[in-house]
């Protein structure tokens, strides 16, 4: 056989969704690896959903987005971004986040290129890098606050860093980046002429007194940034893999390019559904705010009263648990995070992800869990879990 590509061989599959695949084989299993709902979208979108299906589009759309659909959203984003958005000139509709962000390191890498990444990172981000031919650098992400040193930053950029990427709020630590980091950040890459490129898709899932602000809407970045992002989380529709980049308009027409060779276009029904969920109230966001506050809090108040250990997000919808107590077991000793989360698929009936695929350091004591589910889900997952609090009360 020829030889295949070697870029493959410099990182693995996915391990959140391998451990989806380990708990569809464990029947009755809670999965709070992958993080996605298991309740329904806004009534909203599933009515429009429906009549959609009967009326159509069932064709290509235009193939950077269909023309309503980009009209909505660059109205929406006009309100985080705090410009107008030209929805012809500034926008690419993608095949979820995934391939937004996909697309904008293809478009702006050239192989050898190098990729600043804050580590802890979501493990699709090192891959892009590679893919698209770029060398990441990784910033580390300091707990328990996850602070970082700029000077590491400055740093990569006097390497002839292309770019840096920045999750806000973070996934996998619930990270939300500050106004003043994101302005040190900025004015770095203003003064190195060079790109942030930023994964917005928990924008609306934000805990207080956090606020989250883009990276584009600060001075003079509009220009530097590309904004990437999905309506999966926002909307809890992450099947429908609808995303997109925002960005300056030479950056976008390059994008259009890439984009249309990797996917075509996303799918017309669900675009035209979607414009539904984009034209909610102001009132939908402060809602989903609240009712994923009532979540962390009622989940993070479990895993205390169990004993375990845990970061405390300041957005999106993961918590890092600590389990090093666990691994000085006598039965857990010199196991893997991911030895111990396959376990704990079986004997406890909860699926984690290991945090290793996280990290690019060697950190094998934390799991990450979520909990973008119903009150009754995260109670029985907090009941089995407490098997594992009574493991170090022996």
């Amino acid at each position: 056989m020829p030889e295949l590509s070697r870029r493959v061989g410099e990182f693995t599959d996915s391990v959140i969704r391998r451990m989806t695949r380990i708990s569809d084989g464990c029947p009755g299993s809670i999965n709070l690896s992958q993080g996605f709902p298991d309740f329904d979208p806004p009534k909203e979108l599933l009515d429009a959903l429906a009549e959609a299906a009967y009326k159509g589009p069932h064709q290509y759309s235009i193939t950077f987005g269909a023309e309503n659909f980009r009209e909505a959203l660059a109205l929406k984003a006009a309100k985080t971004l705090k410009r107008t958005i030209d929805p012809e000139k500034e926008i690419v509709v993608t095949c979820g986040g995934t391939e937004a962000m996909m697309c904008a390191m293809m478009t702006i890498c050239n192989p050898g290129d190098k990729v600043m990444v804050f580590s802890p990172f979501y493990e699709n981000y090192g891959a892009d890098a590679i893919l698209s031919g770029a060398e990441p650098i990784y910033i580390p992400l300091v707990p328990p606050e996850y602070s970082f040193d700029i000077s590491l930053i400055e740093d990569g950029f006097r390497q002839g860093a292309k770019a840096i990427i920045v999750c806000n709020p973070s996934n996998p630590c619930g990270k939300v980046f500050t106004r003043e980091e994101l302005s040190a950040i900025g004015e770095l890459a203003l003064r190195y002429d060079a790109f942030v490129v930023t994964d917005e898709v928990y924008e609306h899932i934000i805990y207080a007194p956090n606020v989250h602000v883009a990276a584009a809407s600060l001075p003079g970045m509009f220009d530097h940034t590309i904004t990437c992002s999905s309506l999966s989380k926002t909307y809890s529709i992450t099947g429908w893999r609808l995303g997109y980049l925002i960005g300056p308009e030479d950056v976008i027409e390059a994008a259009k390019k890439v984009h249309d060779f990797l996917t075509v276009g996303a799918a017309a029904p669900l675009q035209e559904a979607a414009v539904a969920g984009l034209t909610l109230p102001d009132s939908y966001y402060s809602d989903l705010q609240e009712l994923y506050t009532r979540k962390r809090d009622h989940f993070l108040a479990g895993l205390d009263r169990i004993g375990l250990k845990h970061n405390v997000p300041q957005g999106s919808y993961f918590v890092l648990v600590d389990i090093s107590d666990f691994l000085e077991l006598d039965e857990f000793r010199g196991w893997t995070d991911l030895e111990f989360c396959e376990w704990m698929v079986t004997n406890i009936g909860v699926a984690a992800v290991p945090g290793s695929s996280f990290f690019r350091e060697d950190v094998n004591n934390l799991i990450r869990l979520h909990f973008a589910r119903s009150e009754k889900t995260l109670d029985e997952a907090l009941e089995r879990l407490g098997k594992l609090g009574a493991l170090l009360r022996r």
